[in-house]
């Protein structure tokens, strides 16, 4: 494989070759798309919930498994164009929202508080223990699980954030997982984000700025004509700038939003007719394009071809961020920022709080049973903690809800 050596395609544990018509990276994709964390994705909510929707017929809004495979595509004809192996792209696609609990980053921040005695909790993070603790696959010598025991160069790609919780609330490690993040990170400059990483970034933004879009058009919450008038693209780019692009100023804001809707491209109704839904297909590729397209121009002209792991940084034009940013913004003021909606996420905090003190009082018993050995082997307090956290984590929406009810409700 152009551009990767041994050591990026070598694994944590050895294993005998496997088929030789397959590279490392596609035997890497193959173990991700089999596992049981990427199935979970399905039940897990993106933005705009199943019955939150007008068309129920047509329209199925995403989950975070259609958002993954949607990152994935994006991702992996970016890389390819890039110079990147498209297979350890798709990967890193594939498994950057593993780690996502219940509830999204609504249900992160409960688990955060709660974990806050081991270490706290992120989602990536989670992804990086999911990867190579948790999911099973191979054991090592010892008989402990190597989870998917996936090469260094594709687990180097999941790491958006590659140090640990004392860089910040985001961070790609927790302390207990060090000595498998110290393997992948060898003879790499500390805090450096691997090539692949930052494209799966970038496709990642990408995908969920425009699909979010699209699926709240559907929903109803966001009408496209509404962006046309300057006090609501004022509302949204207030809400632009507090939560996803801090380094703008209100003006820049404000103009780039108003050329963006000014663009033939933008839609000028969405009612759910036929041709409203070609039109805002037409929309949504438009988007993902011109994104796309120039990230890579900027990224090639300023590296030339055949980019891969630490060798270039993805370069996004100003502007096109600041674009990005906007469509996130207007899911947030149209969608996240709703009554209705703050107070579901009020009732998902208390279930995930309450869930969490119910396991805690009955483990190991209320532990699935991979995790209870774990737990009753843990040194101390802090390590039975953090298995109590990776139970939690692995719930979805759905199963979260069942298990709170079934707990709340079992017998003496």
């Amino acid at each position: 494989m152009e551009g990767y050596d041994e050591s990026d395609q070598a694994r944590w544990v050895p294993e005998p070759p496997g088929n030789p018509e397959r590279s490392a990276f596609e035997r890497d994709r193959a173990r991700v798309l089999h596992s049981a964390a990427l199935r979970r994705l399905a039940a897990k909510t993106q933005v705009v919930g199943p019955g939150d929707v007008r068309d129920h017929g047509r329209h199925v809004p995403r989950t975070r498994l259609t958002h993954s495979l949607e990152c994935a595509q994006i991702g992996r004809e970016m890389g390819k164009a890039l110079g990147c192996d498209p297979d350890l792209v798709e990967t890193a696609c594939l498994a950057h929202d593993l780690g996502h609990p219940p509830f999204g980053h609504n249900g992160e921040r409960v688990l955060n508080e709660l974990a806050a005695r081991c270490g706290g909790f992120e989602g990536n993070a989670q992804s990086l223990r999911l990867l190579t603790r948790l999911e099973a696959k191979v054991l090592t010598s010892e008989g402990r699980s190597a989870g998917l025991n996936l090469t260094r160069a594709t687990l180097d790609s999941a790491l958006k954030y590659p140090w640990t919780s004392a860089h910040g609330p985001k961070f790609g490690v927790y302390a207990d997982d060090l000595p498998v993040f110290e393997w992948v990170r060898a003879g790499v400059p500390a805090g450096e984000v691997a090539f692949e990483a930052q494209v799966m970034d970038w496709a990642d933004d990408v995908a969920y700025s425009v699909h979010d879009l699209e699926d709240a058009l559907h929903s109803g919450h966001v009408t496209p004509a509404t962006l046309r008038d300057p006090e609501e693209r004022r509302d949204v780019c207030e809400r632009t700038l507090k939560w996803y692009a801090s380094d703008a100023d209100l003006n820049e804001l404000e103009e780039t939003l108003a050329d963006l809707v000014a663009e033939p491209m933008w839609p000028t109704r969405f009612e759910g007719s036929m041709r409203d839904l070609v039109v805002l297909k037409s929309f949504t590729s438009d988007l993902i394009g011109r994104f796309c397209h120039s990230a890579q121009e900027a990224t090639l002209q300023a590296y030339g071809p055949g980019l891969t792991r630490h060798r270039a940084d993805l370069i996004v034009p100003r502007r096109i961020r600041l674009e990005c940013a906007l469509l996130k913004g207007v899911t947030a003021h149209y969608v996240m920022s709703r009554a209705d909606h703050n107070a579901n996420l009020a009732r998902q905090r208390t279930l995930v709080a309450e869930l969490a003190a119910m396991i805690t009082l009955g483990a190991p018993a209320t532990l699935e049973p991979a995790l209870r050995p774990l737990y009753t082997e843990a040194p101390d307090d802090p390590a039975r903690l953090r298995v109590v956290i990776d139970q939690l984590a692995s719930l979805t929406d759905a199963s979260a809800t069942s298990l709170h009810h079934s707990l709340t409700y079992a017998g003496p």
